[in-house]
């Protein structure tokens, strides 16, 4: 077991959590992860039991920061919206639930934030300063927006209303499979949301990330924009690595 490690991050997801100790020098994992299954009923409760089983299973030090990945909005610690975890999360204080049940402080984030903040650092974007934008194209887009550095939380550009469909109805993945699209099909509404996106932001960069950024090389070149767009390199251990980032920051 790693002892030495500068922080923790736990990902919280729909069907599995999972943590591991990140050094974040190098933005790698300091241990093996550790994968727990997500409660049937997620609620605030039931997750936290497994939390606490991951920050015991890793023996982490009271100063060990830790942070935490929720696949919902979160401002000022308090949960605004739930994608994949139960309802009753809505409205919670997680920050103030996670510290009281830990005996001691959390980072809580955007999922899709902190697998952007992450490869800001240490993946696809690292060096890169101006804007970057990180979308995850799974079951929804997630976005993360970065700018010289710094994350712009809970941007949300998924639910931009284009053609009349909110975005990520017409061109997660998602909406891909359910329909049956060829690559060329799903590569035209793609062009759609990030031309659309182009014009709002001006980006420098697009980093795409989800399970589908593995086959990249099926759908990126068919896309036609003046923004620089590649895919993700740390895929599903962003989350975790961005968390622990941002876990000590004091932010």
């Amino acid at each position: 077991m790693s002892t030495s490690y500068d922080a923790l991050g736990i990902d919280i997801g729909g069907s599995g959590i999972k943590g591991a100790p990140v050094d974040l020098e190098t933005g790698t994992f300091a241990d093996d992860r550790l994968r727990i299954t997500t409660p049937e009923h997620s609620t605030p409760d039931a997750v936290c039991e497994v939390i606490e089983q991951i920050v015991d299973h890793f023996s982490t030090k009271p100063h060990v920061p830790i942070g935490i990945t929720l696949p919902a909005v979160v401002t000022h610690g308090v949960v605004r919206s739930a994608a994949n975890i139960d309802r009753s999360w809505i409205g919670v204080d997680a920050a103030a639930l996670f510290a009281d049940r830990l005996g001691r402080e959390v980072h809580l984030v955007n999922d899709a934030d902190a697998a952007g903040v992450a490869e800001r650092h240490h993946g696809a974007a690292k060096g890169h300063d101006g804007v970057v934008l990180l979308t995850t194209l799974g079951t929804g887009i997630g976005t993360a927006l970065i700018v010289d550095g710094h994350l712009v939380p809970n941007t949300e550009l998924g639910h931009l209303e284009i053609d009349g469909h909110h975005a990520e109805s017409h061109a997660a993945d998602s909406a891909r499979k359910r329909e049956d699209l060829s690559m060329q099909q799903w590569a035209e509404r793609l062009q759609m949301y990030y031309t659309h996106v182009e014009d709002l932001l001006w980006p420098d960069l697009f980093v795409v990330g989800g399970g589908i950024s593995k086959q990249a090389d099926a759908f990126l070149p068919l896309l036609d924009l003046r923004t620089e767009i590649v895919p993700a390199r740390l895929r599903n251990k962003a989350g975790i690595i961005g968390a622990a980032w941002l876990a000590t920051q004091g932010n």
